[in-house]
């Protein structure tokens, strides 16, 4: 634990199922705590007391959350952090060692060094709004897969299967309507969800996509939007050398979905379809120009919530300019 002439700059804490190891820099104390609402509230009451410049955790699926959520009410600057930045970080670093001290410990020293931007958290309806967004994916998934099985499925077994598959479908209409209610009973939320699928190539998936994974969409602008989701093209010369620019990163279910609302919108966007065709008659890969109209259509989106202004179809001589 600190002690009286602990200096606390910057933590690092290791979150695991059982436990909350935490290592402090430039001090370099570390303790462990455990990992229920008692060891929570004494970390905070320990951490707040001494106001560190950063609290650095990783994202584990949501596992982290709790802790998360309890020191940002408590006003202690939190960041939380994809892992893989983390391992990138301990490699290049030589701590080629895990153990959730050491993990602690390279956090740390990765709070100190990177000092992370602190975002405000979630709060509580759009957690659990994207909890359910998640479980939806996931019964979609579990679909597809016992879908695909049934034509190699033995005829004794087909009854059982197709029981399965009814059971998943009633859970995927009670997930949707769920996540309409929900919707519905935030006028924020309905706001935005109306303003977004205005936009034609947006339908109910992408909209509550961005609503729970992106709550940042219209505070940002184009070029922070489209490098939070992973749709900015990154560099990759040296010397004389210019190599294909590649995106990277960013928040991955979004991606995804946006990715599959960008193959409707070049059908039916005009705006879209313009742009995709333009890209595709200078020489451009499709995928490359598939990518570029999904950084399009989010811009597009960012700036439509930002402004609060519904979409409009442009005429035909805009359209032709894409």
């Amino acid at each position: 634990m600190l002690t009286a002439t602990s200096r606390v700059d910057f933590v690092g804490i290791d979150v695991s199922k059982g436990y909350l190891d935490v290592a402090v820099r430039p001090s370099r104390d570390a303790w462990r705590v455990a990992n229920d609402p008692a060891g929570i509230v004494a970390l905070v009451t320990c951490l707040s007391g001494a106001s560190p410049q950063r609290v650095v955790l990783e994202a584990t699926g949501g596992r982290e959350t709790p802790l998360a959520q309890a020191l940002s009410r408590a006003r202690v600057p939190v960041a939380v952090v994809n892992p893989r930045q983390v391992r990138d970080f301990a490699k290049a670093t030589g701590h080629l060692a895990k153990t959730d001290q050491l993990d602690a410990q390279v956090l740390a020293h990765f709070a100190e060094a990177i000092q992370p931007p602190v975002r405000p958290l979630p709060d509580a309806a759009t957690q659990a709004l994207a909890a359910t967004l998640s479980r939806r994916a996931q019964v979609v998934e579990m679909l597809t897969m016992e879908r695909n099985r049934r034509e190699s499925t033995p005829a004794p077994y087909r009854e059982r299967l197709d029981a399965h598959i009814a059971y998943l479908e009633q859970e995927l209409t009670d997930l949707d309507a769920a996540l309409a209610t929900a919707i519905q009973e935030n006028p924020v939320w309905q706001q935005t969800d109306t303003l977004v699928r205005g936009v034609p190539g947006v339908g109910p998936v992408l909209a509550t996509t961005l609503l729970a994974e992106l709550p940042e969409l219209g505070h940002l602008n184009r070029r922070q939007i489209a490098a939070l989701v992973g749709v900015a093209p990154l560099n990759a010369d040296s010397g004389t050398h210019r190599g294909k620019r590649m995106v990277w990163g960013g928040r991955a279910r979004v991606r995804a979905v946006l990715y599959m609302s960008t193959l409707v919108a070049t059908r039916f966007n005009a705006r879209i379809r313009a742009f995709y065709t333009k890209l595709c008659a200078a020489g451009k890969p499709k995928k490359v120009a598939l990518t570029a109209c999904m950084r399009k259509l989010l811009v597009i989106l960012n700036a439509i919530v930002h402004h609060q202004t519904p979409w409009y179809e442009p005429p035909p001589n805009e359209e032709a300019a894409g």
